[in-house]
């Protein structure tokens, strides 16, 4: 195979063997972050914490993974650091190390503070690596690489359920064999991806390709903001979920740890379930469309959660989980393409918006918690996938490329 064609193989088709290594990645990492929420019972019973305490660690982890998000995607989308996601994978283990033998509230706090920021660092570049590897094919690619990441969320309360809850606090450590594991493989996908800005240099690229539009700098921004308005309703309401699902059934129905774990286990590997659904499904018919059914129609199945028995909260929380999965990354590709040239920018923007969401819903949620209770929380959230009709006032990108 000579020069040209060598280049045009790396720099146009879709790279699966990439995709699926930053997918894998991806689910090693968020397997880890997946233990903190995972380990809350844990340690609310051994340091007698309250819901505001356990909603606090959350807010804390989720700005150390949500501020530098869109810094370091301005900065890579300029110099792109193809060995950046083994570095942020290094202050991830330094955090699960200390996170394992933490005695205390603040020791806690900059435990999460360090996975955190390994988080900030490896989602905005990773996010680039994905568009790069896509071939054109950008929802699949990012489909990909969220399935991953939500099949890692999913494993962490069952793997609490497994080690933590009957080993304890210390057996967190453990589980730093699977970011030594993620720093080797994310290794190699950074020779791949120095090579593949090579490629692009050769031929005179400077920047991954994008669709461009013919909107205004208005509609645009009016774009974006709605696009964060949906986000924030997305991670709020999953916020409530991952956070205090466990502590829900447990206090509503008298379920044990473990079994809430193991509920909690089914709403996330049903998100992992559905991730795969928005990105192709963007591709085809177009992401506002995927992004109006992917917000909206989780409200009825929300709305109804309160009010539903064990069983039927087992089964309700399987389509809330699939349908929310698709959201994300049609918004990302959507707002990819509103913006376009700033690939890193806007997934540093949009995945450090809803770490933040997500943390700051935690805390707001963890107080509410403590001064009604663990049931009104749930009664309040449930109308929050309504704000999913704002998606009418999107564009239709595909009508302008």
């Amino acid at each position: 195979m000579n020069t040209a064609s060598t280049t045009e193989s790396i720099a146009e088709k879709t790279v699966f063997p990439i995709l699926f290594a930053i997918s894998f990645s991806h689910l090693l990492n968020d397997t880890i972050q997946s233990l903190i929420p995972a380990i809350y019972p844990v340690i609310k019973d051994a340091y007698q914490l309250s819901f505001t305490q356990i909603g606090l660690i959350t807010l804390t982890f989720q700005m150390a993974a949500s501020l530098f998000q869109p810094f370091v995607g301005l900065y890579t989308d300029k110099k792109p650091q193809p060995y950046s996601l083994a570095v942020g994978m290094t202050f991830t283990l330094v955090g699960l190390i200390s996170l394992s033998f933490s005695s205390s509230f603040y020791m806690m706090l900059l435990s999460v503070a360090l996975v955190g920021t390994g988080s900030s660092i490896f989602h905005p570049e990773a996010s680039r690596m994905a568009h790069a590897a896509s071939g054109g094919r950008r929802g699949l690619a990012q489909s990909i690489f969220q399935l991953g990441g939500n099949f890692g969320s999913s494993l962490g309360p069952l793997l609490a359920a497994w080690i933590i809850v009957p080993y304890g606090q210390s057996s967190v450590v453990w589980f730093s064999v699977i970011a030594l594991v993620a720093i080797m493989v994310l290794s190699k996908v950074g020779t791949w991806y120095k090579g593949h800005v090579t490629a692009l240099k050769a031929k005179g690229k400077s920047k991954i390709t994008s669709i461009t539009h013919t909107f205004s700098k208005k509609k645009v921004v009016f774009a974006v903001a709605i696009l964060l308005i949906l986000i924030f309703s997305k991670y709020f309401y999953m916020a409530s979920l991952t956070s205090y699902f466990t502590f829900y059934v447990m206090d509503k129905f008298g379920v044990s740890v473990q079994t809430s774990q193991v509920y909690l286990f089914i709403f996330l590997v049903s998100i992992a379930a559905g991730t795969l659904i928005g990105g192709p499904v963007g591709d085809k018919i177009g992401r506002k469309y995927v992004i109006w059914f992917s917000i909206l129609g989780t409200a009825p199945f929300a709305l109804l959660l309160p009010y539903a028995n064990l069983f039927w909260t087992g089964v309700l929380i399987v389509p809330i989980g699939m349908i929310l999965a698709s959201a994300f990354s049609a918004i990302l590709v959507y707002a990819q393409e509103l913006i376009p040239g700033k690939v890193g920018l806007v997934s540093g923007l949009f995945f450090g918006f809803a770490f933040g969401m997500g943390g700051i819903g935690s805390a707001l949620l963890g107080n509410l918690a403590d001064s009604t209770s663990i049931e009104y929380v749930f009664h309040v959230c449930s109308f929050l996938p309504l704000i999913g009709l704002l998606t009418g006032f999107l564009p239709n990108i595909e009508r302008k490329r």
